[in-house]
């Protein structure tokens, strides 16, 4: 229920019923900030508050502080995966609206045409006027109740909210046409105006409640990703064999082993204890292509087995998943608030009584101007529907939704609503060369051989001596060896050479592969192979003769050359920072297309941090590419801070963006998306304030009908809720 944060603060997540605009939000929100040591956000689209208290206070005092605020309020209990379990009063109330919704729009169309339709108004007369009255009292009564309820519950916390506005206009329209029909003193009866306001607004919240289900989907699809079943190994004391045992994931432990059959989930993060297989991370991490996995490669719960059988030892169960981590993140970032919001709920708070004395001083003036009573009614109550702040409430967490739900999707963690702000600022970014430009996996590139001796016996002498060893350069000549189809010597009396390389006997042949020292004579041909500094490169000799110069450098991802461009069109400057020397540095900037004046070479890895902060002096402002336990600091100072899902716990702890995807494209989608989201925002906040600064004095003068305000409010929310669900396509080609 609550989780400590720290030795004198507690969190909690509440889901919270009976919101229906920003006021509402933002008045939960203003009365449990008042609460000495409280921190709360509420969030409307996705009906939920987040509140952080000191120990002094329970769970329950919050609780009693938001149902004394009048609305409900229910701690969010979290599984062993870390899911928070789904909001079942949304479900009902959505349903409900769906009935209310076909009840009003059926009656109001009658209503509509007894009341405008001349053939069927004549010859009705007044039992047209009857028929109506009857028709639009359910209508009212029952199927506008939401409204009529909060309006009541608010008015007894001395508040308002939209629901205020709508029940004030409709009871003040409904009260006049019952006086005027009972006492027969005036014949202009507004029932129609009732019934199809009413019927407009639920069409309205109707939509709203879809769209913004359609946005919480991809942190729904996220939550139902695991695996419910695993297939343990529990080894028999008898026998000795070990027998498989089907059980619920919830009673899966750390340590355990169990089976991932081919087509089946991975039941949750773990090391391949046996077998090979291809696993497809794509819902997990939005990368597309499938990755090879054997024993001793670590596997992620949640992902899909290819084509072999995997036994998988369990090493982060529940909550401690990395499928249960980006949830958690997702429903962080979703429950924030953007700086943008703030402005729009302080606007929310006081809009509400503004309208009310707005609607007030209308009816005034069209009575001090000579009109009647009957004719003053109208425009008042368009001034109160009209305004109506729903899209001014749904404008920035609608967008949030569906942006950060997108980003998971893709592989991109956007840790809270405030970091769409600083990418938008950012004009640099400051990229790692290994495992972010390249592969972080050394491969062979090239073979210099001197003399008559042809490049294939170079490299099947090298890749002999090599296979008798595990450094990283010795993998990559044997891998290329074997790629290429070359049959290996069998090799003797191998000798490993610390820090120089290694030797053996070939058919007799003492063979050496290591630095230039190890051979008393290297023909200049060589000498130019060593001097080049692509990569990493050895020597292959015996006699004391080096015969042959053998490079193994780590090469740029395919994809890295069109990142750095996606960046640079962002209108990013790309730097590289890198511990390799400056030739290597170099040949791979000039690969993806960074200037050579933005390489820093040779940078010790506690050295990242002033480079970060030399950069920002010159009034760059930085964003950084991390994935190691040394980025951690150079992350914390910079701009915006990009964490590789790849790299450590304590680099991702320290970033404001956590990239599932260990490859550049990955960061120009981040910021890509973050800056969507925020246009999209903004978007909607033009839209949401310019829409009440002209439609109010257009109602106020009688230039809009009751009717007519009623739709144009309910279709404001729809098209800002419309417009923030365009990111759920974001970089879909």
């Amino acid at each position: 229920m609550s989780t400590p944060t720290s030795t004198d603060t507690h969190h909690v997540d509440l889901a919270i019923s009976g919101m229906t605009c920003a006021s509402c939000s933002a008045r939960i929100e203003r009365k449990l900030n008042k609460i000495d040591g409280v921190e709360a956000s509420v969030n409307l689209a996705t009906e939920k508050a987040s509140v952080s208290f000191p120990s002094a206070l329970s769970v329950a005092d919050i609780v009693a502080t938001v149902e004394k605020t009048g609305y409900g309020a229910t701690p969010l209990e979290r599984d062993r995966g870390g899911r928070a379990p789904a909001m079942t009063h949304d479900l009902v109330g959505k349903d409900s609206l769906r009935l209310r919704m076909v009840v009003a729009s059926a009656l109001a169309a009658v209503v509509v045409v007894l009341h405008m339709v001349p053939p069927v108004k004549d010859a009705l007369g007044t039992t047209g006027h009857w028929l109506q009255f009857f028709l639009t009292l359910p209508v009212y009564l029952w199927a506008a109740w939401p409204f009529h309820r909060a309006a009541g519950i608010n008015a007894r916390h001395l508040s308002s909210t939209m629901d205020t506005l709508v029940s004030v206009g409709t009871t003040a329209a409904m009260g006049w046409s019952v006086v005027a029909l009972f006492t027969g003193f005036s014949h202009d009866l507004y029932f129609e105006v009732v019934a199809v306001v009413t019927a407009f607004l639920l069409i309205g919240r109707y939509i709203e409640a879809r769209a913004k289900a359609q946005g919480r989907s991809a942190l729904a699809s996220l939550m139902e990703l695991g695996a419910k079943e695993v297939a343990v190994l529990r080894h028999e004391t008898g026998s000795g064999a070990w027998t498989e045992v089907r059980l619920p994931i919830e009673d899966l432990q750390t340590g355990m082993r169990f089976v991932v059959r081919p087509g089946e989930k991975v039941a949750t993060d773990g090391l391949v204890v046996d077998g090979s297989s291809t696993i497809d991370a794509s819902m997990v991490t939005g990368e597309s292509m499938p990755v090879e996995v054997s024993a001793g490669d670590d596997v992620t719960g949640a992902t899909v087995n290819g084509h072999g059988r995997l036994v998988v030892e369990a090493r982060r169960v529940g909550s401690e998943t990395t499928l249960a981590r980006i949830t958690q993140l997702v429903e962080q970032a979703q429950t924030g608030k953007a700086p943008v919001q703030r402005l729009a709920d302080r606007i929310s708070a006081v809009f509400v009584p503004t309208v009310l004395v707005l609607s007030a001083l209308t009816l005034l003036g069209w009575l001090v101007t000579g009109h009647s009573l009957a004719e003053a009614l109208a425009p008042a109550v368009a001034v109160l529907i009209i305004a109506c702040p729903c899209a001014l409430g749904l404008a920035t967490p609608t967008a949030l939704l569906t942006g950060t739900g997108r980003g998971a999707e893709m592989g991109i963690l956007i840790k809270g609503p405030q970091i769409l702000e600083s990418t938008r600022r950012v004009d640099t970014v400051v990229l790692d060369k290994t495992g972010t430009l390249t592969t972080g996996e050394p491969v062979l590139t090239e073979v210099v051989t001197a003399g008559a001796l042809p490049q294939e016996a170079a490299l099947k002498a090298a890749a002999s001596v090599e296979s008798g060893s595990e450094h990283p350069v010795a993998r990559a000549i044997v891998t290329a060896a074997q790629e290429q189809g070359v049959e290996l010597t069998p090799i003797t009396h191998f000798t490993n050479l610390p820090g120089q390389g290694a030797r053996a006997s070939l058919k007799g042949t003492v063979v050496t592969v290591g630095k230039a020292d190890l051979f008393p004579q290297v023909p200049d041909v060589l000498r130019e192979a060593l001097a080049a500094g692509t990569g990493t490169t050895v020597l292959v000799g015996w006699d004391g003769i080096a015969r042959a110069a053998v490079t193994v450098a780590d090469t740029p991802r395919p994809s890295s050359a069109a990142a750095v461009t996606r960046l640079r069109e962002l209108g990013l400057t790309p730097y590289l920072l890198t511990g390799d020397n400056e030739h290597t540095a170099r040949a791979v900037a000039r690969e993806v297309g960074i200037d050579a004046a933005n390489v820093d070479a040779g940078v010790l890895p506690q050295d990242k941090f002033a480079h970060v902060r030399a950069l920002q002096e010159r009034g760059r402002v930085v964003a950084m590419v991390g994935d190691g336990v040394n980025d951690a600091a150079a992350l914390a100072q910079a701009d915006l801070g990009m964490a590789m899902g790849s790299g450590t716990d304590v680099a991702a702890e320290s970033a404001d963006i956590v990239l599932m995807r260990s490859d550049v494209d990955a960061v120009a989608d981040a910021i890509g998306l973050s800056r969507s989201t925020l246009r999209i925002i903004k978007q909607n906040l033009v839209w949401a304030f310019g829409y009440n600064i002209l439609a109010i004095p257009l109602a106020a003068f009688g230039m809009l009908t009751p009717v007519i305000a009623g739709g144009a409010m309910a279709m404001s929310s729809v098209l800002v809720v419309l417009n923030s669900l365009r990111l759920k396509a974001y970089g879909r080609r």
